[in-house]
């Protein structure tokens, strides 16, 4: 389970996750926001359509790929939270040149 520390400080910011709102903290990666609105399945693979979450949370094992704001196969945890970010779960395979 992913707890937010009773210290954190920052401005809230909202975003939505595959349409549901959601909020975090300015200073959060979009990884630890979403581990901390309750969030643990961030995509699933191919062709098993196996679940898959934050492992690493540091960019080295991919498990954590999302769509934010239409742009597929992003890392969430090596990105900064942003104010109304429109972010979905990693659904397809990745295309080439993406």
């Amino acid at each position: 389970m992913f707890k937010r520390l009773s210290e954190a400080s920052g401005r809230v910011l909202s975003f939505t996750f595959d349409g549901q709102p959601l909020e975090g903290r300015e200073g959060d990666s979009l990884a630890a926001a979403l581990l901390a609105g309750g969030v643990g399945v961030f995509r699933t693979t191919v062709p098993s359509d196996a679940s898959r979450g934050p492992y690493c949370l540091m960019g080295v094992c991919f498990d954590c790929l999302v769509e934010v704001d239409g742009v597929a196969n992003r890392q969430a945890c090596m990105i900064p939270l942003r104010e109304g970010m429109c972010v979905t779960p990693q659904r397809r395979a990745r295309q080439l040149g993406e």
